[in-house]
């Protein structure tokens, strides 16, 4: 294998690599959403627009600071009981979740 091709590999690796980590953080933020609309008292297609609309912040704001702070200000607006640690553990958790449903299908 010559080092054009390594280097090629390389690349086409890293592109597929960073594809799915899109994929799996776009299926966790669903995920999420879905989570805090629940708690929000959110049903069926309001549900549904929330969580898209949670998908969305990830767009406008990277990095997962963004969504935070969007459910942080939800839950508070709402009078709903969740720490900031609550939260996280609960991002950490559906990101392996997503992981999980992304790598198998």
């Amino acid at each position: 294998m010559s080092f054009n091709d390594r280097a090629q590999d390389f690349e086409s690796r890293y592109v597929h690599d960073q594809e799915l980590r899109f994929r799996i953080e776009a299926r966790r933020n669903k995920l999420l959403g879905l989570w805090v609309a629940e708690k929000l008292g959110f049903a069926g297609e309001e549900a549904e627009r929330y969580a898209q609309e949670l998908v969305a912040v990830a767009f406008q704001t990277p990095g997962d600071e963004g969504i935070f702070q969007k459910i942080r200000s939800d839950f508070d607006g709402a009078k709903i009981e969740q720490s900031d640690h609550q939260i996280h553990r609960h991002m950490a958790d559906l990101l392996a979740e997503a992981e999980t449903q992304i790598r198998n299908g």
